[in-house]
């Protein structure tokens, strides 16, 4: 099956220091990615870079065969909006937002109206086990139920990609293994391909392929 993220040569610096050399990758449609790799290994510096947050320095990363550096702003934020789903390590959420109203926003920012967003935000949500809780701020919720709506988020709008970045990585053993799996089961549902960036090899091995990264070097 051909590659639908495909990094080439990619360097990243910040100023003069070097934080990714020469990475290449490929991730297939479906496929679970882990980059694995210790806290300033490069591996969160790549994970953006191919996610189009940041630029590489040198190097090309595509996304279905076209370079991401080939986008306008504008396009590159749509890209980025309807296409991808992020999942960070401490959820991100927007405390003055419901559940459902956190996890409908990719649905709502590209443009789908309220009524509908919110019924598929409630469906994911369901599948994580957080029914109950649609209605509650997300300033009174758990470490373990915030991510699970960090995830709900990610996938509420079937995304071709889902980048995570550390997402158990604030969470105890029991909370982040429940996370974990249901993240994985519901992506691999959808088709949804996912990379994550992580230090665990206990994440790790539920992913279909891995990498490692050390001192900005992609192996």
């Amino acid at each position: 099956m051909q590659a639908i993220l495909r990094a080439k040569g990619v360097d990243l610096f910040y100023g003069t220091q070097k934080a990714v050399s020469g990475a290449d990758f490929s991730l297939k449609r479906g496929e679970v990615t882990a980059i694995m790799g210790s806290s300033g290994s490069g591996k969160s510096s790549l994970l953006y870079c191919l996610a189009g947050v940041l630029a590489p320095s040198n190097g090309t990363v595509s996304f279905d065969g076209v370079a991401l550096s080939t986008l306008s702003d504008d396009d590159l934020s749509t890209l980025r909006r309807e296409r991808f789903g992020f999942v960070f390590q401490y959820g991100e959420l927007l405390p003055e937002l419901t559940v459902e109203e956190n996890a409908a926003l990719p649905l709502r920012l590209a443009g789908q109206r309220k009524a509908p967003a919110h019924a598929a935000a409630g469906e994911v949500l369901g599948r994580l086990g957080m029914t109950d809780l649609l209605r509650r701020r997300t300033s009174q919720l758990s470490g373990g139920q915030s991510q699970r709506v960090a995830v709900a988020r990610a996938l509420v709008h079937r995304p071709d990609i889902v980048f995570a970045d550390e997402p158990t990585g604030a969470l105890d053993s029991a909370n982040a293994s429940a996370v974990l799996e249901e993240f994985l089961r519901l992506a691999r549902e959808q088709g949804t391909a996912v990379v994550i960036v992580t230090h665990d090899a206990t994440v790790a091995e539920q992913a279909d392929s891995r990498y490692t990264m050390a001192d900005g070097i992609l192996k």
